[in-house]
């Protein structure tokens, strides 16, 4: 990466590709902000750039590029591979760590030192990287972008769910459940194998998810059963 652009990714702002920190903070925080990338589509991490965008810089480069390098080694299961570069501006260096899209989703940050903590997984949410549900990690396990599109039959529980999106735009895991008459953890058995045969699209949100349409249940052209 060179100076032009670092600086239109700064002029950008944070958002999905891009987050800023001032700071190189502890291991534990950075490969959390790792794996969110790494489990969604890849992107940057600017050390030295504050949250309005001014470049404040980092204090030791080589130090805090290793710790980066550490963070994605030692706290990430599958591990991160994590490329930076020092990008030198008005006399301040900024890290810019960089992470590509993985292909062995997903990764979990692990912790040895706190036993009582489980592996938990991160996506990244606008600008935010946040906690993956159950069922977001279940599709990030299936994930392979060249399977070709999986092929599912419609039975009576889909055909309901496809009759309540004609009146509504939305649907939560509990609300289908609900509206079902079954147990959450078949209402999402359903709700995911639909994700992953890009019938329905999965949004998360820091509290829950919801699910709307990918395309007209018309033109799923999914057997009837």
């Amino acid at each position: 990466m060179n100076l032009n652009e670092l600086l239109e990714l700064i002029e950008g702002g944070e958002g999905f590709h891009v987050e800023f920190k001032r700071k190189v903070p502890s291991p534990r925080k950075i490969a959390k902000s790792l794996i969110a990338f790494a489990n969604t589509k890849g992107g940057c991490i600017l050390f030295g750039v504050d949250d309005d965008g001014s470049i404040v810089g980092v204090e030791s480069e080589k130090e805090e590029i290793e710790l980066v390098r550490t963070s994605g080694e030692q706290f990430c299961s599958p591990p991160i591979a994590v490329t930076a570069d020092i990008i030198s501006y008005r006399g301040k260096d900024v890290i810019v760590a960089m992470v590509a899209e993985s292909r062995s989703k997903p990764h979990f940050f692990v912790d040895d030192g706190n036993k009582g903590e489980p592996p938990r997984a991160y996506i990244r949410v606008n600008d935010k990287s946040v906690i993956a549900s159950r069922e977001v990690v279940r599709i990030l396990k299936d994930e392979d972008p060249d399977a070709p599109p999986l092929r599912l039959s419609v039975g009576e529980n889909e055909r309901r769910l496809f009759a309540y999106f004609d009146e509504h735009e939305q649907i939560t895991l509990r609300e289908f459940a609900h509206l079902v008459n079954i147990s959450e953890r078949r209402a999402s058995r359903i709700l995911v194998q639909l994700v992953r045969a890009g019938v329905l699209r999965i949004h998360t949100l820091e509290k829950e998810d919801f699910y709307t349409l990918a395309k007209e249940p018309g033109e799923t052209d999914l057997p009837q059963r």
